[in-house]
């Protein structure tokens, strides 16, 4: 059996964690944190936990089916813990994780983007469709 050195380890570690190979788990993480219900889900909780009718009322848009799939998929993942308390009705709150919370600054700087050059880029997208 051949030795390898420390540096074909590395690149052999490396190329296990490629998010350019399909198969890589990376791109399916790449492919959960960029979904737009998981974005701005992560943002929405940036302010501690909220109750699921709270984030519902908070992220306009998405259904309950959609909101609750993605809660259990970034609850799955890590990123929220769910907290249920006994009442009536059943009280339900979401909060990020420590891992969840990682996340805040990438994710709070590609909204923070795209609400500063939505101009620039509904400018552009006009320029565009006049030249075909």
């Amino acid at each position: 059996m051949a030795t390898r050195t420390a540096a074909q380890q590395r690149a052999d570690a490396r190329r296990e964690y490629d998010a350019y190979i399909q198969e890589c788990p990376t791109r399916h993480l790449l492919d959960r944190i960029s979904d737009k219900w998981v974005s701005l889900l992560l943002n929405a909780l940036a302010d501690g936990p909220r109750r699921y009718s709270d984030l519902s009322r908070k992220v306009t848009g998405v259904s309950q089916k959609m909101l609750t799939q993605t809660l259990r998929s970034m609850e799955r993942d890590g990123l929220v813990s769910r907290t249920v308390t006994a009442s009536v009705p059943v009280r339900v709150d979401y909060e990020l994780t420590e891992l969840g919370r990682s996340l805040l600054p990438v994710m709070q700087a590609i909204k923070s983007w795209a609400e500063t050059h939505i101009e620039d880029v509904l400018a552009a997208r006009a320029g565009y469709d006049e030249n075909l």
